[in-house]
């Protein structure tokens, strides 16, 4: 009786051995997944691939990373992963963690999706939109005594990008600055 008891036992650990492992490569191939879609989608933001990724993995990791377990888990160089870390703690993305007793850098994501969404917004402002807006007033300002029609027209077209571009910048910074609830709930209204 003992020996078949012992063996249920056996059968039962070997069963939930199985559907364990079953489990972690389940996450695994959806976590890989959702690495290299985010990678995708941070060229769409103005980051580069492999920041995205290293982002990604780390807004998912359960834990802070070292570089060297972010360039494992990636396959990416030393001086890769390095920079693009040091990138993603200037933008605010990801920060250093100091644990006691240990001599290696840790990082850990921001995990917040609306903190997420204010950074990016600022820092896509700050590279793209501040230089795009200093270009139009430029233009604007070269050309608003030129009395040729086509000097006309071009400066009336900077003119009203220039406008817009401050609007969407006004109202990205406005979306930016209120709560998360609050903002979900004007999204609402103007959507529905």
């Amino acid at each position: 009786m003992r020996e078949f008891t012992n063996l249920l036992v056996i059968l039962y650990f070997q069963y939930l051995l199985k559907v364990m492992n079953a489990d972690v490569e389940k996450l695994k191939l959806a976590r890989d997944e959702f690495i290299s879609q985010w990678g995708a989608l941070g060229t769409q933001w103005g980051i580069n691939r492999t920041m995205a990724q290293i982002h990604a993995l780390l807004m998912t990791a359960p834990r802070s990373m070292t570089t060297d377990e972010v360039m494992e888990e990636l396959e990416v160089s030393r001086g890769n992963a390095h920079s693009n870390l040091k990138e993603l703690v200037a933008w605010g993305l990801v920060r250093s963690v100091v644990k006691k007793g240990e001599r290696r850098d840790f990082f850990e994501a921001e995990k917040d999706v609306w903190q997420i969404f204010t950074i990016v917004a600022r820092e896509r402002k700050r590279r793209e939109i501040e230089p795009a807006l200093a270009v139009l007033t430029k233009c604007a300002e070269e050309t608003r005594d030129i009395k040729t029609v086509e000097g006309k027209v071009f400066h009336d077209q900077m003119c009203q990008l220039e406008d817009f571009v401050n609007f969407a910048s006004k109202m990205s910074d406005r979306v930016a600055s209120m709560k998360h609830g609050f903002a979900l709930q004007i999204a609402a209204k103007l959507l529905g």
